[in-house]
C-alpha cells in the first residue's frame, strides 16, 4: 500500500456511509437547521391548509429531517423538496440538495432534469404567490414585476447550488484523478526500483563468476607447471645439477608470469573501482549494474593473450615433461580479441586438466581455422600406471568456466573420456 493510499484509507473512520466523524456531525447539523426550518414554515402553512398546527409543524420537522441521507441518496433529497415547495417549505434543503446532486458521481442528464423540475417548481410556486400578494393588494407594483420575480427567484435558487455543486464535483474527481495516478506511478517506481535491483545484483553476480573465471585461468596453468617443475627439481636435484638449475629457472619464470598477471587483473579492478570514490550509500541501485558492466567491459577490452602465444603455451608444457603436440589446419588469421583470448583458454585449461590427473599422458592440440569458425581440441592418451602424479589439487571449475567462456560467444563445447581411456575436450566458437 503506498504512503498516499494509506492517507485515503485511514481517513474513513466515521459512521454508516460516512467517510469522517465530522461529516456526519455537519449532515446532523444541516438536517437540524432544515428541520427546524420547515417546522417554523409548518405553521403557515397548516394556517392556510386548514389542518391542526401540530401537524403542520410534525409534517416540517420530518421532511427537514431527509437532509441527514444526502449523501447517501441525493436524488431523494431534491426529489423531497420538490414536493414541497407548493407549502413554501425546504429552501435550505432545496439549495443543499442540489448542491449535493450536482457534486454527486451521476449522469448529467439526471441533474438537468433534477434541477430542471427544481427550477420549474420554483417558479411556478413564485409566480403564484407574487400574484397572490399583488391581487391582495399587498404590493403596488405593476405586473411586469410578477414574472420578473420568479424568474429571479427561480434561477437564483437553482442555479448558485448546481454550478458551485458541478465545480466542486468536477475538482473532486480531478485530485482523486491525480491521487490514482500518484500511486499507479509509485508503485511503477517500486517495480522499476525492485527490477534495477535485480538487474544490479545479477551484474554484480557476473562480475564475480568472470573473476573468478580469469584468477582459475590465471593461476591455475601456472601454478600447475610450477609444481610439477618443482616434482622434477626434488627428483633430479642430486642426480642432473644443471638440469634441476634449469628447472628452477623456469619454476621461476612461470611464478614471475603468474605474478605479473595477477597484477595485470588486480590492477583494472582497483582502476576500475578508484575512479571515483563514493560512499555505499549515496550509491542509486541502478549504478552498482552500470559500473559492473563497465568494469566487465573495460578487463574485456585489456589486451590477454592471443592465439600468436598458443605455441609457447604448449612449449611450456613440453619443458615440463609432457609429451604434447600441436597441429594447426587452416589458414592462420587474426580474430577478435574475445576469439582468440577465449581459444587460448580453453587450450591453457585443457592442458592444466592434463598435469592434474594424467601426468605423463600423451597429448594432442588441435588447432582448425575454418571459414566462420575456429575449433580447438585438446586430446591426451591413458596415463601410463608407472607415471608419477604431482598430486595437484583441482577445484572441479575448468570445465565449467570453459563452457562458460564459449557459451558466451555464441559456439559449442564438449568434453568426456574417450574409448581408449583418455579425455577430449573440443570446442568451436564463431569467428565474428
Amino acid at each position: 500500500m503506498t504512503a498516499t493510499g494509506e492517507d485515503h484509507v485511514t481517513a474513513r473512520g466515521g459512521p454508516w456511509w460516512w467517510a469522517r466523524r465530522r461529516s456526519a456531525v455537519f449532515d446532523a447539523s444541516l438536517a437540524v437547521v432544515s428541520a427546524l426550518e420547515c417546522a417554523l414554515e409548518g405553521i403557515p402553512f397548516a394556517r392556510d391548509a386548514g389542518i391542526p398546527v401540530a401537524a403542520g409543524v410534525v409534517f416540517g420537522l420530518l421532511a427537514g429531517s431527509v437532509l441527514l441521507v444526502r449523501r447517501r441518496w441525493p436524488i431523494a433529497v431534491v426529489l423531497v423538496s420538490i414536493a414541497i415547495t407548493p407549502a413554501e417549505m425546504g429552501f435550505v434543503m432545496g439549495v443543499v440538495g442540489l448542491y449535493t446532486l450536482a457534486a454527486a458521481e451521476l449522469p448529467r442528464r439526471i441533474i438537468g432534469s433534477l434541477a430542471g423540475m427544481s427550477l420549474v417548481g420554483t417558479l411556478i410556486v413564485t409566480f403564484v404567490k407574487t400574484r397572490q400578494d399583488m391581487s391582495r393588494g399587498d404590493l403596488d407594483i405593476g405586473d411586469w414585476f410578477v414574472p420578473f420575480a420568479a424568474i429571479t427567484m427561480s434561477l437564483g435558487f437553482t442555479a448558485p447550488p448546481v454550478l458551485l455543486g458541478l465545480y466542486v464535483g468536477a475538482r473532486r474527481r480531478l485530485m482523486e484523478s491525480l491521487r490514482e495516478r500518484a500511486d499507479s506511478l509509485e508503485r511503477e517506481l517500486q517495480l522499476l526500483a525492485e527490477r534495477a535491483e535485480e538487474r544490479a545484483e545479477w551484474a554484480r553476480n557476473e562480475e564475480r563468476t568472470r573473476i573468478a573465471r580469469e584468477m582459475h585461468d590465471v593461476v591455475a596453468h601456472r601454478v600447475s607447471l610450477m609444481v610439477v617443475h618443482a616434482a622434477a627439481l626434488q627428483a633430479v636435484a642430486r642426480k642432473d645439477p644443471e638440469k634441476a638449475v634449469r628447472n628452477a629457472a623456469l619454476v621461476g619464470d612461470m611464478g614471475r608470469q603468474a605474478l605479473t598477471e595477477l597484477r595485470e587483473m588486480l590492477g583494472v579492478l582497483r582502476s576500475g573501482g578508484s575512479e571515483r570514490r563514493v560512499p555505499a550509500a549515496s550509491v542509486p541501485l541502478a549504478a552498482v549494474g552500470v559500473a559492473a558492466a563497465a568494469a566487465a567491459s573495460r578487463a574485456a577490452d585489456d589486451e590477454g593473450p592471443s592465439l600468436a602465444e598458443l605455441e609457447e603455451l604448449v612449449g611450456q608444457s613440453a619443458a615440463a615433461g609432457m609429451v604434447v603436440a600441436l597441429s594447426v589446419e587452416g589458414d592462420v588469421r587474426s580474430y577478435a580479441p574475445q576469439v582468440e583470448q577465449t581459444a587460448y583458454r580453453v587450450v591453457q585449461e585443457a592442458l592444466t586438466n592434463v598435469h592434474k590427473h594424467a601426468a605423463g599422458a600423451k597429448t594432442y592440440v588441435r588447432l582448425a581455422h575454418r571459414v566462420s569458425e575456429i575449433a580447438m581440441q585438446v586430446e591426451n592418451e591413458p596415463p601410463e600406471e608407472a607415471a608419477s602424479s604431482a598430486r595437484l589439487p583441482s577445484g572441479g571449475n575448468g570445465l565449467v568456466g570453459m563452457r562458460e567462456r564459449v557459451s558466451a560467444l555464441g559456439g559449442v563445447f564438449v568434453s568426456g573420456p574417450t574409448d581408449a581411456g583418455g579425455f577430449r575436450v573440443s570446442a568451436v566458437i564463431p569467428a565474428s
